[in-house]
C-alpha cells in the first residue's frame, strides 16, 4: 500500500492556449463584422455591385470563422481536464481553423460562379452608394485588425496562438478584398469599366481560395499527428546516446497541440538509471511537453530487456 502522494509523478494534459484578451477581442470583432456583412450584402444586391457582394460574402466567411474561433476557445477551456481526451483539448483550436478553411473554400467557389455569371450578363451598378458602403467596410476591417493585433501581441507573452492568428489573417484578407472592391467601383464610375467589378469578384474569390489552401496546409499536419522535424528528433537521440552506452531503440515525437509535442522514447543500456535522469537530459528541448521513457537493461552480450521502468511528464 502506497503512503505517499502521486502528485510528483502526475502531470497535466492541458495543452490549450490561454488567451482571454484575444477571445474577448474576437467577440467584439465578430459583432462588428456581422453588422457590416449584412449592410454590404444588402447594399451590394440593391446597388448591383458584385465586388461589394463579394466583400460582404467574404465578411460572412469571417463571421463563421470568428464564431468557430470563440467556440474553440470555450470548448477547449471547458474540457481541458476531461478524461475523454487522452492528451487534452489542445487540437480543438486547430480543428476550428481547419473547419474555417473548408467554409472559405465553399464561399470562394460560390463567389467565383456568381462573378462569371455577371460577366456574361452584366447588371446596372449604383456606383456612388456602393463606394460609400465599401469604404465603410474597409474601415471596419482596419478597426478589426487593430483589435485582433492587440490580442495577438498579448498571446506572444505566453504561447503562439494559432487560433487568434487565423482570425487576424482573415481580417487582413478581408481588408484587401475591400480595397479591390473600391478600386473596381471607382474605375467603373469614372472610366466606364463595368466589367472590372465582376473581375474583382473573381480576384477576391481567388484570394479566399488561396487563404483556404494555406489554412489547410497549416492545420491538417497537426490534426494528423505530424512528427517533429527530423533534425530535432535526431538531436534528442544524440543527447541521450552521448551519455553512458545508451542506445535508443524506438522514438516517436508528435504534436498534441498547436505548440506542444509528446514523445515516447525506448532506450537500451548496460547502465540503467532512473527515468527522471533521462528526462533531465531532455530539459532544454522546450517543444516537449509530455515525455514517456522506457528503460531496457542489457545483460551480458544479448541485450535482452529484463526490466522496464515507465513514467510520464
Amino acid at each position: 500500500m502506497h503512503l505517499h502522494s502521486l502528485e510528483n509523478w502526475q502531470h497535466r494534459h492541458d495543452f490549450t492556449v490561454k488567451n482571454v484578451k484575444g477571445e474577448q477581442r474576437t467577440l467584439y470583432v465578430l459583432i462588428l463584422t456581422a453588422i457590416t456583412m449584412l449592410v454590404e450584402i444588402v447594399a451590394g444586391s440593391f446597388y448591383g455591385s458584385m465586388a461589394l457582394l463579394a466583400d460582404g460574402w467574404h465578411m460572412g466567411t469571417h463571421v463563421a470563422a470568428f464564431m468557430i474561433t470563440i467556440f474553440a476557445y470555450r470548448y477547449a477551456r471547458k474540457y481541458a481536464d476531461s478524461s475523454m481526451y487522452a492528451f487534452g483539448t489542445g487540437k480543438v483550436n486547430v480543428l476550428g481553423g481547419f473547419a474555417s478553411a473548408i467554409a472559405l473554400a465553399v464561399v470562394a467557389l460560390v463567389m467565383l460562379v456568381e462573378s462569371v455569371h455577371r460577366i456574361v450578363e452584366p447588371q446596372n451598378i449604383y456606383f456612388n452608394e456602393a463606394i460609400i458602403v465599401a469604404v465603410i467596410g474597409l474601415l471596419v476591417n482596419l478597426v478589426s485588425a487593430f483589435l485582433l493585433k492587440g490580442g495577438h501581441d498579448h498571446a506572444h507573452d505566453h504561447h503562439h496562438d494559432h487560433n487568434l492568428q487565423a482570425a487576424y489573417m482573415h481580417v487582413l484578407a478581408d481588408a484587401l478584398t475591400s480595397v479591390l472592391a473600391i478600386i473596381a467601383l471607382v474605375l467603373g464610375k469614372y472610366f466606364g469599366w463595368h466589367w472590372l467589378d465582376p473581375v474583382m469578384g473573381i480576384v477576391s474569390a481567388m484570394i479566399i481560395m488561396r487563404w483556404s489552401y494555406g489554412l489547410v496546409q497549416q492545420t491538417s499536419p497537426i490534426l494528423l499527428d505530424e512528427s517533429v522535424e527530423e533534425e530535432y528528433k535526431l538531436s534528442i537521440q544524440k543527447t541521450i546516446e552521448k551519455e553512458a552506452d545508451n542506445k535508443i531503440s524506438d522514438i516517436h515525437v508528435w504534436r498534441v497541440g498547436a505548440n506542444d509535442y509528446a514523445a515516447i522514447i525506448s532506450l537500451v543500456t548496460h547502465f540503467p538509471n532512473s527515468t527522471q535522469h533521462y528526462k533531465n537530459l531532455l530539459k532544454h528541448f522546450d517543444k516537449l511537453s509530455h515525455v514517456t521513457i522506457e528503460v531496457n537493461e542489457c545483460e551480458g552480450e544479448s541485450c535482452v530487456p529484463s526490466s522496464k521502468e515507465n513514467t510520464t511528464a
